[in-house]
């Protein structure tokens, strides 16, 4: 598994809620850091204020090998009910591409969560630089810790969903 190969993780979670539902909780650009190790929080740039196709963020990140780090975030797509995703730092190079899907599923609601690294240059891009020899164990690790992050997000999203209406604990 090399950089230039733009590497993915999927993981995916069905959940007892409608695809409109399960939409409204992951296209909050805050809703992460509420279960992730890593993303501590968004805030939305240039007056906007929800997701829409264009709209930009800024995510906050810390991680205890790489320290504390901002992105700028554009939202490539905000299809209510079906797809919430963006690219980090640029849309036709990006550092990493994160997606929310949004199916309807025997049992209520299929949610796929899913992010690739690059093409363009990332926080790992220094790391492969100075240990080429290294860059597939690099990229592996770093796929694992995205994935742990992305099954915690979506464990949360479920049970956030599945609350009955008026329960606000």
């Amino acid at each position: 598994m090399r950089y230039v190969d733009t590497p993915t993780v999927e993981v995916d979670i069905v959940i007892d809620a409608s695809p409109e539902r399960v939409y409204d909780i992951v296209s909050d650009i805050n809703l992460p850091a509420q279960f992730s190790t890593e993303f501590q929080g968004a805030t939305w740039l240039d007056g906007a204020s929800g997701p829409t196709r264009g709209a930009r963020f800024e995510g906050r990140n810390a991680h205890k090998a790489i320290g504390e780090w901002t992105t700028t975030c554009i939202v490539t797509a905000a299809d209510s009910g079906r797809e919430f995703s963006y690219a980090v730092s640029d849309v036709d190079s990006p550092s990493a591409r994160w997606w929310f899907f949004i199916e309807q599923a025997d049992g209520g609601t299929k949610l796929r969560h899913k992010m690739q690294i690059g093409p363009g240059e990332s926080g790992l891009s220094p790391a492969i630089k100075a240990m080429p020899d290294k860059e597939e164990r690099i990229i592996e690790r770093r796929l694992q810790e995205h994935e742990t992050n992305m099954r915690l997000t979506l464990e949360g999203v479920k049970a956030l969903a599945e609350r009955p209406a008026g329960d606000g604990s």
